[in-house]
């Protein structure tokens, strides 16, 4: 196997194994859902499959407490995103939102692949690519288990200002798609088409 696909599959499978892992800790150590749960398999049952109702602060998974990492900054916190990134798709009805994500998760994933596969992975200014392609696909297919295993993706990392402003909540996944996609950027910028040269063609004095 060629390295790049080893690299492929080492950084995807990496940040999705992270993901799901810190997710799995924020669900047992800040929420209810695992309370009376002994077992690992009875847990992970509770955390992979159909969700209890909402209560009345429209969670699934009813949060016990939250850390505060610095008091006016940062906090790890329990928090539910049936949308997209930002919440965006949110209020969109759950038989419309699937098939919507499924889509475009499906598509995103074979777009990557497909610009994967384009890398020679030979050549040093292709890093950024090689890094960030398997970051963002690895980031993607991490929340996508989420929407399959129970329709909304869980969240727990917060940044605020003194909580007068905030960003919205996100999770080691989102995480890997945003340093994946700067990465690529930085590609766009430092990697550019060389000219081919024409075979026979006269070349200047």
């Amino acid at each position: 196997m060629p390295r790049k696909y080893i690299l492929l599959l080492a950084v995807t499978l990496g940040v999705i194994a992270l993901d799901q892992w810190t997710k799995y800790l924020v669900v047992q150590d800040l929420t209810t859902r695992f309370d009376g749960l002994d077992s690992l398999g009875q847990r992970l049952s509770a955390l992979y499959s159909e969700p209890p109702p909402q209560g009345f602060n429209g969670l699934h998974f009813q949060p016990s407490r939250h850390i505060e990492v610095s008091e006016n900054f940062f906090r790890i916190r329990y928090a539910e995103n049936p949308g997209a990134a930002w919440g965006l798709f949110r209020s969109l009805p759950r038989e419309t939102r699937g098939p919507l994500f499924h889509v475009v998760i499906l598509g995103a994933v074979g777009l990557i692949v497909f610009y994967f596969r384009k890398l020679s992975g030979t050549d040093p200014t292709e890093r950024w690519a090689l890094w960030g392609l398997p970051l963002v696909l690895g980031g993607a297919l991490g929340n996508y288990i989420d929407r399959l295993a129970r329709g909304f993706v869980i969240d727990f990392l917060e940044a605020h200002w003194f909580d007068k402003a905030a960003w919205p909540s996100f999770n080691i996944a989102d995480s890997a798609i945003c340093v994946g996609v700067g990465m690529l950027l930085v590609d766009a910028i430092v990697r550019k088409e060389k000219p081919k040269v024409t075979e026979g063609a006269p070349s200047k004095a």
